[in-house]
This record gives C-alpha cells, sequence and structure tokens, in this order.
C-alpha cells in the first residue's frame, strides 16, 4: 500500500499464527509474504514506512510484544503494529455495529455496538475453545471413523480421511494427531465438506454441531453488546466459508435465529488492508 492508501500487490504465504508455530516461524511467514508483495510492485525493504501484522495468536500482551520486536528486526526502518487478526478483521468491517464470525482453524467471534463496545467469544485455541473450527471438525471426524469401524473395514467417510492424510492406519493417524495436531485436524475438513454436500450422514452430523458451535459464539458475543436484536452488519470469514453448501446454509439459518435484524455481508476492505491502514495511522501520530 502505498502513501495514498493505495493497494500496490496483495500475496499470500503461509500460517502465521505464533501462539501455534512459535514466534520465528511465524515472522518467517510474515516476512515471506512481504517480502513476495515487494517484489511484485517493485519495491525493496529499505522503503517501507509501517507494517501492519494482523495475526491470531498475538491477543497475549508478551506474544505481540515478542513479534513486534521480531519483525522490527527484519524492517528496522519501519513502525511495526501488531495487532490480532480479530482486531484487523473487525477494522474491515469499517464504522458501526458488527460481529465478525471466524471460522478457520479455530474459530471466534468479535465484535463492536454503535457505542464502541468491544465483546469478544472463543479464539483461545483448541485447548479451551476453536469448537466448530477445521481443527474441531477434523477431531470429531476422525472419532467418528474410529467408531463406525466394522472389524477391518472402513466407513466411506473413514476411507476418505486416511488418503486424505496418506496414511494406511488409524494408529498412525492417531499418533500423528497426538504428537502434531495442526497438520491433522484442520486438513480433513475439505473431506468432510464435500461428504457432507454428497449426503453422507455422519459428515452432515458433524457440520450440523460445527455450525450450532459457531452460531453459539455470535449469540454470545451478540448478547454482550446487546445485539440480539439490533440491527448490525455480520460477516463470515475464514478458510471454513464457502467451502460446503451444507455447512453455509445451516450456519445462516442458525444465525437467523440468534441475530434475525443482521445483514449478513462482507467486509469493506482485508483484513491485511486494514491493518497496513492502522499501521499508517500509528505512524503518522
Amino acid at each position: 500500500m502505498n502513501s495514498a492508501d493505495q493497494v500496490l500487490a496483495r500475496t499470500f504465504a503461509g500460517a502465521s499464527n505464533p501462539s501455534r508455530i512459535g514466534v520465528e516461524a511465524a515472522v518467517r511467514a510474515v516476512v515471506e509474504s512481504a517480502d513476495l508483495a515487494l517484489r511484485d510492485a517493485g519495491l525493496e525493504r529499505s522503503v517501507i514506512s509501517a507494517v501492519g501484522a494482523g495475526l491470531a495468536g498475538t491477543a497475549k500482551a508478551d506474544m505481540k510484544e515478542r513479534m513486534g520486536r521480531a519483525l522490527q528486526e527484519c524492517f528496522p526502518r519501519a513502525a511495526i503494529t501488531v495487532l490480532t487478526d480479530l482486531d484487523a478483521a473487525l477494522a474491515a468491517a469499517g464504522e458501526g455495529p458488527a460481529i465478525i464470525l471466524v471460522a478457520g482453524t479455530g474459530s471466534a467471534a468479535f465484535g463492536r455496538n454503535a457505542d464502541g463496545e468491544i465483546a469478544r467469544s472463543g479464539g483461545y485455541g483448541p485447548s479451551s475453545s476453536d469448537q466448530g473450527s477445521a481443527y474441531d471438525i477434523g477431531r470429531r471426524a476422525i472419532a467418528a471413523a474410529v467408531r463406525e469401524r466394522v472389524g477391518e473395514s472402513d466407513s466411506v467417510l473413514g476411507r476418505e480421511i486416511l488418503a486424505q492424510l496418506g496414511c494406511a492406519e488409524w494408529d498412525v493417524v492417531q499418533h500423528r494427531a497426538r504428537t502434531m495436531p495442526d497438520e491433522i485436524f484442520p486438513p480433513i475438513f475439505p473431506v468432510v465438506a464435500a461428504a457432507a454436500d454428497a449426503g453422507d450422514a455422519a459428515a452432515k452430523e458433524i457440520l450440523l454441531r460445527a455450525s450450532l458451535d459457531l452460531v453459539a459464539l455470535v449469540g454470545d458475543v451478540a448478547g454482550q453488546l446487546h445485539l440480539s436484536d439490533k440491527e448490525f452488519l455480520l460477516v463470515r470469514i475464514g478458510g471454513t466459508m464457502g467451502r460446503s453448501r451444507f455447512f453455509d446454509a445451516h450456519i445462516d439459518a442458525e444465525l437467523k435465529k440468534v441475530a434475525p435484524n443482521a445483514q449478513i455481508g462482507k467486509l469493506r476492505v482485508s483484513p491485511a488492508e486494514a491493518a497496513a491502514l492502522i499501521a499508517k495511522e500509528s505512524d503518522a501520530g
């Protein structure tokens, strides 16, 4: 983004949640994405005056500080602003009351009312939250597939999960799930999504439960902000959205029950653009 707020390049890199993959790996992903954008725009790092990083896993002050210091080493001439992915998404919604439902590897709802009050539900990691997320859906799918085994015979969903993970035995899957869960559970979501759309009963049940869990997050935030019967912008974002007709339809139907006057819509700009604009404003201030 240049000084006139025009986007010069858009790029993508890998995971960047420092609470899941560590600060070093997260910084590497951010820098890789920035370098790709700079290359596409024909610019050098030295011209960057401000860096805005909207990252999951940075809600705690110490993690935000660690990421800020590490990014400062990579961009020594730039003013660094680290904010959570939820903060960036809410800023991207523009002004006015809004609730953002995030459903990707993790899950959370984050909102603001007309008085500027902020509320959050979920988004604290798989050990205590992330219900309805790709991680949670993958975990439930493996459990269901193992339960449905008859002797040595797997269900259709079970066979598809094994194929997706490149494994032949459930013992291997379960061992990897214990030692590297982020590499096992979230990648199963596309299999469950496709199976549900094809009519698989087990997959549909998993996604139905996930939709209820996600909508409960929105209901919690709406209640905290006294928005349950008010008009506000409601935005669904994250890697599980738009991947399954069945899942999307059930989420939208349940959202109408907890927030009947909400207007389901889109962000005004991307969270990355919002983070960049916040960083520019902080640098100017």
